[in-house]
């Protein structure tokens, strides 16, 4: 399972904590080693969902924070080390570093219940959704 933080504090001070998390891991924001990993969201009657490819990225160097209708997905992917360090590169492709994905949700969510899975380098994070209950007939009972 991957660390999710659900804070109910200022937005400002959630984003805050994962920004001086990304910076004492090496990540500066707009710096060179910064990357976009792929990521899907979509959402359903039930629940909002969001798939990134991580390969070589552990869970516990990323963190999830759902506050305010935002979540926040972020993390480092370090460099796998080159066994041979006269090695002259032909192609290099990879990208590592930081990371640090940002999405507004619409709706209102269940951040309590969050839950998110790390398989095979793919990240899956569900949100539930809260029930609607505007527009709902709920009977009220008359006691005699």
């Amino acid at each position: 399972m991957v660390g999710i933080m659900l804070q109910h504090s200022d937005i400002g001070d959630d984003l805050r904590r994962v920004l001086e998390w990304l910076q004492t891991e090496g990540f500066t924001p707009g710096g060179p080693a910064e990357f976009a990993p792929p990521m899907d969201v979509f959402e359903t009657s039930a629940a909002v969902e969001i798939l990134a490819d991580l390969p070589g990225v552990p869970a516990d160097s990323i963190r999830i924070v759902c506050a305010r209708g935002i979540v926040v997905v972020a993390g480092q992917k370090l460099p796998s080390g080159c066994e041979h360090r006269e090695a002259a590169f032909h192609l290099a492709e990879r990208a590592f570093g930081g990371f640090a994905r940002f999405f507004r949700l619409s709706g209102a969510i269940d951040a309590g219940r969050a839950r998110a899975t790390l398989v095979s380098g793919e990240l899956h994070v569900v949100i539930p959704r809260i029930e609607e209950r505007r527009g709902r007939e709920i009977r009220v009972p008359i006691v005699e």
